[in-house]
């Protein structure tokens, strides 16, 4: 992790919130807290966060697993990408794929988002390094998936918000 910054604010009563910021963890807590209340809700907050992080497919190697895992289960091993990573400069698309080299990037955006739309979005790039195009021989690859209409919903939604 990285360094953990403790804000007090006058103005919090109740509430605690945390949140990463880089390789700092960001830790809102009201003033009036005792030094003990706060060391155990900064290290309950920070321990979520860590927790949260495990579950989903943060680092580059671990969404190339996971790209393998979709690949064999969906496509049966077809698809062979030569790298998966999130990248930030994507913000209208929410991935893209280089068949020709087998590079395939994820937005940031999709990180935080729950596992069946990572999954959805990842699967769909590895659609195309077995077939380049949106033609009906792409669109069957990914007939398999089960969470696909609602993955495909969750995105819309998003898409919808963000406009």
């Amino acid at each position: 992790m990285g360094e953990v910054e403790i804000r007090r604010s006058a103005r919090r009563r109740r509430t605690i919130q945390a949140y990463r910021d880089g390789d700092r963890t960001i830790v809102l807590v009201p003033a009036h807290l005792t030094p003990e209340q706060e060391r155990e809700e900064v290290a309950r907050l920070v321990a979520r966060l860590d927790a949260r992080a495990e579950r989903s497919p943060r680092s580059d190697a671990a969404l190339m697993t996971r790209a393998l895992e979709l690949s064999e289960r969906y496509l049966e091993g077809r698809a062979r990408p030569t790298s998966v990573r999130w990248v930030t400069n994507q913000s209208t698309r929410w991935g893209s794929c280089t068949a020709s080299t087998g590079a395939i990037r994820i937005s940031h955006r999709v990180r935080d988002m729950p596992d069946y739309v990572v999954d959805h979005v990842v699967l769909h790039e590895l659609a195309h390094l077995v077939e380049a195009n949106h033609s009906r021989r792409f669109w069957a690859l990914l007939e398999g998936y089960p969470h696909a209409v609602k993955a495909e919903g969750f995105l819309e939604g998003v898409s919808w918000q963000q406009r």
